[in-house]
């Protein structure tokens, strides 16, 4: 049992009306607790920001030479661009969701701010799976589009080979490969950024009971 928990356990054993002390004590403990959140919240954003750039970093020019063959490489610069971009905005967003939290100094404020955290919390979450689903499907369309350059690029051995089984090999290798990588992908969002939200959610909650 937490702080929080402890004075409203000893709050409702009050007969008569609250005292001041007990509301601004809860007030003040969920108001830190929220901006606690929202700070982790905008360090792990940024974290995943540098963590990607680095790995893109690490990742040899000679791996997009299939990309280069199959006219894509210049696509996925500029989406990569656009994506660095958008994440950046985001970033700047829970940085101000941080900072305005901080300041607020009454219960229907915070849970408007509390409001706005999830809105874009949600946002962001929404925004790269379907960013990773959209650009995936647009790759296979013009991967594929194309049966004659994928089996020369796949295949550059020219190992015989049915071209017609190769091509719906790969088509379901890169099928099974968006599915589970869309997994992965969601499956971290609803660990990482769920717990946060709940624990947002339960603050919100506890805001209600103080207005009451």
């Amino acid at each position: 049992m937490d702080e929080l928990d402890i004075l409203k356990k000893d709050w409702k054993k009050q007969d008569a009306n609250f005292p001041k002390l007990s509301y601004d004590e809860i007030y003040k403990i969920i108001h830190k607790k929220s901006s606690s959140i929202v700070k982790w919240i905008f360090i792990i954003c940024i974290a995943e920001f540098l963590f990607w750039g680095f790995i893109n970093l690490l990742i040899p020019e000679s791996f997009f030479t299939i990309y280069e063959k199959l006219h894509l490489k210049a696509f996925l610069k500029i989406t990569y661009i656009f994506h660095y971009a958008v994440v950046v905005v985001f970033i700047y967003l829970f940085y101000k969701n941080y900072s305005s939290i901080c300041v607020v100094d009454s219960t229907s404020l915070l849970m408007k701010k509390i409001i706005k955290t999830r809105k874009t919390v949600n946002y962001y979450v929404y925004y790269n799976i379907i960013m990773t689903i959209i650009l995936s499907i647009i790759v296979n369309i013009i991967m594929f589009s194309d049966p004659a350059l994928l089996n020369e690029v796949m295949n550059p051995k020219h190992v015989p080979i049915d071209e017609t089984k190769f091509f719906y090999i790969v088509l379901t290798v890169h099928i099974v490969g968006l599915l589970i990588m869309s997994g992965l992908l969601w499956l971290y969002y609803k660990l990482v950024y769920g717990i946060l939200l709940r624990k947002l959610n339960k603050n919100y909650k506890e805001l209600e009971t103080l207005n009451i």
